[in-house]
C-alpha cells in the first residue's frame, strides 16, 4: 500500500506535463499547414501570372504554322532562334532600345534629383505656405495625363523640341508621387539626428546626401524602379513628339512598327516584345530587396 502510494504521488505531478510536447508538436503542425497553404496560393499566383509570360517565349520559336495549333503547344520542340536575330535585325530594335535607355535614364535621374529636394524641403525646412505647395503637388498625381497632353505637345512644338530627347523626357522630370514617397520615408528620420548633424557642422545638403539619402536608400531604389517602369513602357507621348525619326523612336514604337512592317510573322513580333521586356526583368531582379524594404519600413 504504501509502494502504491508513493508510485501514485510519484506520478500524478508528472501526468499534466507529459501532454506539453503534444501540444507543442501540434502547434508546430499547424504552422507547417499553414505555411504549406499559403506557399500553395503564391505558387498558383505566380504561375498566374508568368504563363502568359511563358507562353509568349514559347510562341515566338515556334513556326508560324503551328501558333493557331489547338490546344496551343507548351514547349517548343524544335524551337526556331533566328525569330530573335530577324526581330534584332530586320526591326531595328538596337536603335531603338537605345533610344529607350538614354529617355528612361534622363527621366529616372530627373525624378529621383527632383523629388529628393522636394521631399526633403517639405520635411526639414521651414517656409510659408508648405503645407498648401505640398498638396498642390499631390493634387498633380489626380491629373490625367491625357489632360494635358495637347497643352505639352503645343509646348513642346514651340520650344523647338519635337523629334528630340528633350521632347521625349523634359515634361516627366518631375513626378509628385515621387515627392510623396520620399516624403513619407524622410518623415520617419528622427528630428534629433538632424539636430546632431547640425552640432557637427552638416548644412542641408550634406545632410541629405550623408545621412537623409542612405537612409532611405530602399524607398529610393523602389521610387528608381517604378520611375523605370513608367518611363519605359511609355508609347502614347513618344509616339506623339517623335513623328517618323527614328533616332529618338522608343521601343515600344518600334514593336508596333515591327507589327505593321514588311515582317508578317507573329512569331517575329513576339520575339521583339520578349527582348524588348528582358531589361525590365532584369530590374526588377536586381532590385527586388529594396522594393519588398520599400513596402515593409525602409527607416528604421
Amino acid at each position: 500500500m504504501a509502494a502504491d502510494a508513493l508510485s501514485a504521488t510519484a506520478l500524478g505531478p508528472s501526468a499534466p506535463h507529459a501532454s506539453v510536447p503534444d501540444a507543442s508538436a501540434r502547434r508546430r503542425r499547424s504552422r507547417r499547414g499553414r505555411l504549406a497553404v499559403r506557399y500553395a496560393l503564391l505558387t498558383a499566383g505566380a504561375l498566374i501570372v508568368l504563363f502568359p509570360m511563358y507562353m509568349t517565349v514559347v510562341n515566338s520559336l515556334l513556326a508560324p504554322a503551328l501558333l493557331d495549333r489547338q490546344p496551343p503547344l507548351l514547349f517548343p520542340v524544335h524551337p526556331i532562334w533566328d525569330t530573335y536575330v530577324r526581330a534584332w535585325t530586320m526591326g531595328h530594335l538596337g536603335v531603338y532600345l537605345r533610344n529607350s535607355v538614354i529617355q528612361t535614364a534622363i527621366i529616372v535621374t530627373g525624378q529621383l534629383v527632383t523629388s529628393i529636394l522636394a521631399a526633403y524641403s517639405f520635411v526639414f525646412l521651414r517656409y510659408p505656405l508648405r503645407r498648401t505647395l505640398f498638396i498642390v503637388f499631390l493634387s498633380t498625381m489626380m491629373i490625367p495625363f491625357e489632360v494635358t497632353m495637347i497643352t505639352n505637345l503645343d509646348t513642346i512644338d514651340s520650344l523647338g523640341w519635337y523629334n528630340s530627347f528633350q521632347g521625349l523626357t523634359v515634361p516627366f522630370l518631375a513626378t509628385g508621387f515621387g515627392t510623396f514617397l520620399l516624403r513619407q520615408a524622410f518623415l520617419q528620420i528622427p528630428k534629433d539626428l538632424k539636430e546632431a548633424a547640425a552640432l557637427d557642422g552638416y548644412g542641408h545638403f550634406r545632410f541629405l546626401a550623408r545621412v537623409a539619402v542612405p537612409l532611405a536608400r530602399p524607398v529610393v531604389a523602389a521610387l528608381a524602379v517604378f520611375s523605370f517602369l513608367s518611363a519605359w513602357n511609355q508609347y502614347l507621348w513618344p509616339l506623339l513628339v517623335t513623328g517618323d525619326n527614328d533616332n529618338v523612336r522608343t521601343v515600344q514604337i518600334g514593336l508596333k512598327a515591327l507589327q505593321g512592317s514588311q515582317i508578317q510573322d507573329l512569331n517575329v513580333t513576339l520575339a521583339g516584345a520578349v527582348i524588348a521586356v528582358a531589361p525590365l526583368l532584369i530590374l526588377l531582379v536586381i532590385f527586388q530587396k529594396q522594393l519588398v524594404r520599400s513596402l515593409t519600413g525602409a527607416v528604421k
